[in-house]
């Protein structure tokens, strides 16, 4: 599987921006796909998981803030991200899990200047 990634970019404090992955192929819904960044200097970390049946999770960080969604049907998951804070700016990577294996997107860079 392969994961392709877009939508970063440098905002200010207080904007939006919102980030796409699609996967090459079809990823069971109740497979995982999330989203996880990392920041220089810093340990990669879950920012949001969604999964089929399951209510999404969120670090504590971005609650109310970022909104991931997914659409079984074009193999995508998204993730809104509002009220972006500088502690946002690090490289967002696309996640999933499926048939025993993890793939990672090739990151995308977020920027958020105050």
């Amino acid at each position: 599987v392969q994961l392709q990634a877009s939508g970063g970019g440098l905002v200010q404090a207080g904007g939006s921006l919102r980030l796409s992955c699609r996967a090459s192929r079809s990823i069971f819904s109740g497979n995982p796909m999330a989203w996880y960044r990392q920041a220089p200097g810093k340990s990669r970390e879950l920012v949001a998981r969604i999964r089929s049946g399951r209510d999404p999770d969120y670090r504590e960080s971005v609650k109310g803030r970022f909104t991931i969604s997914r659409d079984n049907a074009k193999n995508t998951v998204t993730l809104e991200m509002n009220s972006l804070e500088p502690d946002d700016t690090a490289v967002y990577y696309c996640y999933t899990r499926t048939d025993g294996h993890e793939y990672w997107g090739q990151g995308t860079q977020v920027t958020v200047s105050s």
